[in-house]
């Protein structure tokens, strides 16, 4: 017999294909389960974004922080005390020196010659004023007799001259002797030498820039922060400063804080009266003030240059924070 719909035995449509009984289907739970994890991984998105957010707010607005910052350090200018030709020039370009190391010495024969000139005019002085005053003396003892009033006081007066002689001769000598002393210039810091471009046999001229010395001890970073951040800073908070091209953090503090700027608006004209921009424009720009960074600690390899670009984030330090609730107490 076959099934009239299918064409098939009866016996082989109702028997089961593999001679198991078929079992009831369970539901899978996967289905909910894959449901949730979008969800969840939407709020872990939710709440890294909102933590970065915090971050990043508490980094660049409340904590004050600039891009513009400079490294600076004072440079020592030497010009000769004396005039004469360059002998001898022991440093060069961008070289270390110790502070009383030897930068350069002037050609020191003439001054030598004066000093030997000034010995001799103070020993001339002096026998001129010895026998000024034996002289004058010996008019002393005489009586009224022998000599007059008047000549006795003229021979007084001769040997005060006599000394006040010495004591110019012996003024001029010490001249000498110290002119003679600057002919050789020697560094007052330790510090780098800088564009340097005096060479031996150059003509030094008094007061004239010859030599410029990077003071190695004086550097610190200013840094110009708006003055909307300056109700933020106060002395002896911490700074890191990342210097252009390294990656290392100098540490430092804030010394002070610059008391003004220069206003264009102030500036007087030629009669004296302040000239004064007429354009105003609607949005005001902050200005930038000069924040005094001292350097406390520099990392190994990384070398300090006066004009380097620097960034500077301020950091509130606990003891100051402990000290202003104790004021405000």
């Amino acid at each position: 017999m076959y099934d009239s719909d299918l064409k098939i035995p009866a016996k082989m449509a109702t028997a089961p294909r593999c001679g198991r009984p078929r079992l009831p289907r369970k539901r899978s739970r996967a289905g909910p389960r894959i449901r949730v994890l979008p969800i969840l991984i939407t709020l872990a998105v939710v709440v890294l974004a909102t933590l970065l957010g915090w971050a990043a707010w508490q980094s660049y607005m409340v904590a004050p922080w600039t891009r513009d910052g400079t490294v600076r350090a004072y440079v020592v200018t030497m010009a000769p005390e004396v005039a004469g030709r360059i002998v001898e020039l022991p440093v060069a370009d961008n070289q270390f020196v110790r502070k009383g190391d030897l930068l350069m010495v002037i050609d020191p024969t003439d001054f030598t010659i004066a000093v030997s000139l000034g010995e001799a005019a103070v020993e001339q002085a002096r026998a001129t004023a010895q026998n000024a005053t034996a002289e004058s003396q010996r008019r002393q003892k005489l009586s009224n007799i022998a000599t007059s009033e008047e000549i006795k006081e003229t021979f007084a007066s001769r040997a005060l001259a006599a000394e006040a002689a010495v004591q110019q001769a012996v003024a001029n000598l010490d001249q000498a002797k110290v002119n003679l002393k600057r002919t050789r210039v020697l560094s007052p810091v330790n510090g780098y030498v800088t564009n340097l471009l005096a060479q031996v046999g150059n003509y030094a001229n008094v007061g004239r820039i010859t030599i410029s010395l990077v003071d190695a001890d004086s550097f610190w970073v200013d840094g110009y922060f708006e003055e909307t951040n300056l109700r933020s800073i106060h002395e002896g908070d911490r700074a890191s400063i990342k210097l252009m091209g390294q990656d290392e953090i100098v540490g430092g503090h804030v010394a002070s804080v610059a008391r003004g700027i220069n206003v264009a608006n102030a500036q007087p004209d030629q009669t004296g009266l302040a000239s004064v921009n007429p354009i105003f424009t609607w949005v005001r720009l902050a200005q930038r003030m000069p924040v005094r960074i001292k350097i406390d600690q520099v990392p190994d390899g990384i070398r300090l240059a006066q004009g380097m670009t620097a960034t500077v984030e301020l950091h509130r330090s606990e003891a100051v924070g402990r000290e202003r609730q104790a004021v405000r107490r």
